[in-house]
């Protein structure tokens, strides 16, 4: 099975959710779509950020989030928001999967609209990474 960093389709799949997301909020100044390990999968065009660097901290940030929800025992982690004076980067994990969508909007948007757009964007790509790695049957299922 190919990773989906490495899947044409998954590439595809992220490229065009990417600008769906841009043209619902047009605060939206970079998104990129991660593997756990920082490879990227797909990405806005990054003309004021460092991309490689932006997907090495989202990666870190993701993985400190999720043992902080475990360790806690919160349950899953839903969703990172970093808010700042020029901004905000909301992350979260495409449910699952081991890509992490990781949006930066800038100071006009709010937090809400910057929360539900990403939120469709990651709901929109588990749908469609789940027709490239489909989840097993169970085995003896009677449907």
């Amino acid at each position: 099975m190919t990773s989906i960093h490495r899947s044409a389709q998954g590439v595809i799949f992220g490229t065009e959710v990417l600008a769906q997301m841009r043209a619902l909020a047009p605060s939206l100044v970079f998104a990129s779509l991660l593997t756990d390990d920082g490879f990227v999968v797909a990405q806005t065009r990054a003309d004021t950020v460092d991309s490689g660097r932006f997907g090495s901290m989202a990666s870190s940030v993701q993985a400190l989030s999720e043992a902080v929800a475990r360790e806690l025992h919160l349950g899953t982690s839903s969703y990172v928001v970093i808010a700042a004076q020029g901004g905000h980067v909301l992350q979260q994990r495409v449910p699952g999967h081991p890509v992490i969508l990781a949006a930066l909007f800038d100071d006009a948007e709010t937090l809400g609209k910057a929360l539900s757009t990403s939120r469709r964007g990651a709901e929109t790509l588990a749908a469609q990474f789940d027709t490239l790695h489909p989840v097993p049957e169970t085995i003896g299922s009677t449907e």
